[in-house]
């Protein structure tokens, strides 16, 4: 997502509390992580892990669990450094091995670093740019040089498994300056991967473009563009899937429409889309045929999918999402089937990815 204006900021802070009920999951040692901590576990009674399945980042060297870490939230609602740090050792503990965050997170960087950067071997660190200066100069190649090299020191590594241009537009993709800083970021170790982070015809000229190794995108039953668009040409060309976004910001769970801006599109769809998992009492069970469980089953059954990104700065919430996942197994065809066709007929022509 781009930088949030102050009314934006707000909205996201008023709804984060709802992203709370799905958090973040899974872990390995695996070929191609990174090394430079000592990987000791956080202190305490040992965690029992909790098998989640694993899927191949596209063409890299990568295994994900499909449930990562969203560094967002903790950064726009200033959460407490001890608070992090419990959370990510917690976290790390049972089984997480994906964390994304970005440059342009309000601290977010900063806090992954001093919370788990000790522990940096046993977990994919991907992080974004673009945003280091307002507007165009920060597409340029050596504002992304700067904000690479400010993040490797926010984040206590001396390189991350993946740099992503944070929602550039397609005229500054095409440029290519932007591209042209992350493969000599690339070559020269800082990062063992490059992707985009975006949507709609921007997200798929860098697709079809080739220069990329994965594709970080908005997808969920609110926004279903990238099902047709992007990610069938994502998963033929082999590409890493990152998915934002993957429980539309339970929004099921507002009863009024949201007065700022970052939710109200997804509002007003979950409205026309009229789901049966997003009414009555399955807007609050938490359990996997509620509106929570259905909604993150769903994104995760849509092919090409390798990671959904979710965020919390509820330490003790990761575990409760990944039993829910656990208990709930892979969503039944029929019913993403059904998701989709609802889709099909209710969608408006307008409706297209939300970054």
């Amino acid at each position: 997502m781009s930088p949030m204006s102050d009314s934006t900021r707000r909205q996201f802070l008023f709804t984060a509390g709802t992203l709370a009920a799905f958090a973040v999951s899974a872990r390995a040692g695996q070929p191609g992580a990174p090394s430079g901590g000592a990987g000791q576990p956080a202190a305490g009674k040992p965690v029992e892990k909790i098998p989640l399945e694993r899927r191949k980042f596209g063409k890299t060297d990568m295994e994900v669990t499909v449930l990562g870490f969203g560094g967002a939230e903790i950064g726009y609602r200033k959460t407490d450094q001890d608070i992090i740090d419990r959370l990510l050792n917690s976290a790390l503990d049972a089984g997480l091995n994906v964390i994304d965050t970005a440059e342009c997170y309000a601290g977010s960087e900063e806090s992954i670093g001093k919370a788990v950067a000790s522990r940096r071997s046993e977990y994919h660190l991907f992080t974004k740019v673009g945003h280091m200066e307002q507007g165009e100069a920060g597409w340029t190649a050596a504002s992304i040089e700067k904000s690479i090299e400010r993040s490797l020191q926010r984040l206590k590594t001396d390189r991350v498994d993946l740099v992503q241009l944070h929602s550039c537009s397609l005229d500054t993709l095409k440029k290519g300056e932007c591209i042209e800083a992350l493969e000599k970021a690339k070559k020269a170790g800082k990062t063992r991967y490059i992707g985009y982070s975006g949507d709609s015809d921007a997200a798929l000229w860098a697709v079809e473009s080739g220069r990329f190794d994965s594709l970080q995108t908005s997808c969920s039953y609110a926004d279903q563009e990238a099902i047709e668009l992007t990610l069938p040409k994502a998963k033929e060309r082999q590409m890493g899937v990152v998915i934002k976004r993957p429980i539309a910001n339970a929004v099921w769970r507002q009863d009024e429409q949201p007065k700022d801006g970052y939710t109200v599109d997804y509002w007003k769809r979950s409205q026309k889309l009229a789901y049966d998992f997003t009414k009555g009492e399955a807007r609050q069970d938490n359990g996997p045929d509620g509106a929570a469980g259905i909604a993150l089953r769903f994104t995760l059954a849509v092919p090409g999918v390798s990671v959904a990104i979710v965020g919390t700065s509820n330490p003790d919430r990761w575990r409760q999402n990944a039993q829910m996942l656990k208990a709930g197994g892979p969503l039944p065809r029929e019913k993403f089937e059904a998701i989709r066709a609802r889709w099909k007929e209710a969608a408006e022509p307008g409706w297209h990815g939300l970054t």
